[in-house]
C-alpha cells in the first residue's frame, strides 16, 4: 500500500471525476468505492470516497461538499514520453476545462494538471544562453511543444 496519496475534495462528483481520470490514463483502475452509511454525513448509499489508481499512483476522491475548491497552487505533474502523449493527454484533460500556460490545464472538475514532455526540464535547466532561449520559448506556450523548445535551445 502506498504511504502517501493525493486526496482530492470534490463537491459531489468524485465518482464521475475518478472514472474520467481512469478512462484517460493507462494502467488505471477504480480500487474501491465507499458509500455513506447511517452515520452520514451524506445521504445513506451515496458515494463518499473513491480510491483509484492512475498510472499506478493511488489517489482518493471525496464527495465533501462545496466548502472548498481546487486552485492551481496544487497540481498533478504528468511526465510524457513523447509529443504524441502530450497531445493526447492535453486534448482529453482540457475538454470542458481551461488551458492555462506552460503546459498547465484546469480540467472540467477544477483539478490542475501539468502536461510536460520528459526532456523539457533538461532543456530549461541551467544558466546558459541555450537554457534561457528554451525557457523563453516555453513561457510563450500554452500547450508545450517539445520540438519548438528544442529548436529554441539549439538557436534555430
Amino acid at each position: 500500500m502506498q504511504k502517501i496519496s493525493p486526496f482530492l475534495w470534490f463537491n459531489s462528483n468524485a465518482e464521475e471525476a475518478a472514472s474520467f481520470y481512469v478512462s484517460i490514463f493507462k494502467d488505471s483502475k477504480i480500487v474501491e468505492t465507499m458509500r455513506y452509511g447511517e452515520a452520514g454525513p451524506g445521504p445513506k448509499g451515496e458515494v463518499m470516497m473513491v480510491t483509484f489508481q492512475i498510472e499506478g499512483q493511488q489517489m482518493i476522491a471525496l464527495n465533501g461538499g462545496s466548502q472548498f475548491n481546487f486552485t492551481p497552487a496544487i497540481s498533478l505533474f504528468v511526465r510524457c514520453q513523447t509529443q504524441a502523449e502530450v497531445e493526447e493527454l492535453w486534448d482529453k484533460l482540457s475538454a470542458g476545462g481551461k488551458p492555462i500556460q506552460c503546459g498547465w490545464i484546469t480540467d472540467k472538475f477544477g483539478v490542475t494538471w501539468q502536461i510536460v514532455p520528459n526532456n523539457l526540464l533538461n532543456l530549461i535547466r541551467g544558466e546558459g544562453e541555450k537554457s534561457k532561449r528554451a525557457m523563453q520559448a516555453m513561457m510563450k506556450m500554452v500547450k508545450l511543444d517539445i520540438d519548438a523548445v528544442q529548436r529554441a535551445y539549439d538557436g534555430n
